[in-house]
């Protein structure tokens, strides 16, 4: 359940109560996309990296090791050794995303593994049945990703679709959760709202989905390569749309700078996979911009990371020794970039949320926005 604990213009902060646990909002969650972080960080780490929230995918697990798999060994929660808030996106983005091959029906999706070429059948029941076996606090409906740009007439039969499988959706999650031997009788649903960059689809789609009184809401289908400007005018027209007494999810977003700008625009809930993608190829986040630590000037450089930092990395290792790991190609460099980097963004939305709490919010975005994505 969301609760809005406080208001600066359209920025919220807020609080979402789940079976595994209460987090507060706005919040980041780290992405371990088929259970595990990339980068060697671990359950454990997690935990002093700050993470409230993990997300892990669907499609990914469904693959492999199979989400029977998953339910044998009792459920995502046991099987990583994680006990707090887990999300499992529905599988939809990979299937349009990874599968070369794929043909759309109104019962679903047939398309093949991307791993091994097997045929695979999707839809919103079997996207629900998989995460129920999954047994993650949060399932995401199944939904079509259209690619950007595409036709509006394409987009909107898209859209409609979609809320005709959000209806299914919520009545096989309705009807797993009944079952005697579910591992999570209380799994949360959330929809999401398509409509690529048209305004029009973006605001009908989610008055239509937000008729089914979901436990959140969604935005997807952006950050897909679109100008930044177009998905900050989407937001624009979305946000005041969105049901004010449900948590708002902007999914894949983002760059530091995006975070802060879709939370001015009223949203809570975000996931990337930028800080670990990007540290494991030594591009770094700090308080002062975007790092390149295999730069010829951290040779010798004896400082941590970020001097205003002090996540594990920065209080034990310097740029020289971080930069020396990376050209040596060890392992240990990215773990300790991808450690920093979480780290950052989960300390990102600390200060975020405090600033809220101040009533601060306007200051520090005049102060970050711009400054967190210049490089030095």
């Amino acid at each position: 359940m969301y609760t809005l604990l406080k208001q600066e213009g359209s920025a919220r902060r807020g609080k979402f109560e789940t079976v595994h646990g209460t987090f507060q909002t706005p919040c980041f969650m780290n992405v371990g996309t088929a259970a595990a972080i990339k980068g060697g960080v671990s359950s454990m780490d997690l935990r002093e990296l700050k993470c409230q929230v993990e997300l892990c995918n669907t499609y990914h697990l469904h693959v492999r090791p199979s989400d029977r798999v998953v339910r044998e060994m009792g459920g995502l929660h046991k099987f990583m050794n994680w006990d707090k808030p887990i999300l499992t996106d529905s599988g939809g983005f990979q299937v349009f995303s990874l599968a070369k091959l794929r043909r759309i029906k109104e019962e679903g999706v047939y398309f093949n593994s991307h791993v091994d070429g097997r045929k695979i059948f999707m839809g919103p029941e079997e996207s629900m049945q998989i995460q129920s076996n999954l047994g993650s606090t949060i399932a995401m409906a199944f939904d079509e990703c259209v690619e950007n740009p595409a036709e509006h007439e394409y987009s909107k039969r898209s859209c409609e679709r979609t809320v005709r499988w959000l209806y299914r959706c919520k009545d096989e999650i309705a009807r797993l959760n009944a079952l005697h031997d579910t591992i999570n009788k209380n799994q949360l649903l959330f929809g999401i709202n398509q409509g690529c960059t048209y305004e029009d689809l973006r605001v009908w789609h989610m008055e239509e989905i937000a008729k089914l009184d979901l436990d959140g809401y969604a935005v997807g289908g952006l950050a897909v390569g679109e100008p930044t400007e177009d998905m900050y005018r989407i937001l624009d027209v979305v946000a005041p749309v969105m049901p004010q007494n449900k948590i708002r999810y902007l999914m894949g977003v983002g760059t530091p700078s995006n975070i802060i700008e879709a939370v001015v625009r009223g949203i809570d809930l975000f996931d990337c996979v930028m800080p670990s993608r990007n540290a494991r190829h030594g591009t770094i986040f700090t308080w002062s911009g975007i790092m390149h630590i295999t730069n010829q000037r951290y040779e010798t450089d004896p400082l941590p990371i970020d001097t205003e930092c002090d996540c594990p990395t920065c209080r034990n290792f310097s740029r020289a020794y971080i930069r020396h790991l990376f050209k040596a190609r060890e392992q240990l460099a990215g773990r300790l970039a991808v450690m920093h980097n979480l780290y950052f963004y989960n300390t990102l939305m600390e200060k975020i949320r405090a600033a809220l709490d101040e009533g601060k919010f306007a200051e520090f975005r005049s102060k970050y926005s711009v400054l967190l994505e210049q490089h030095i």
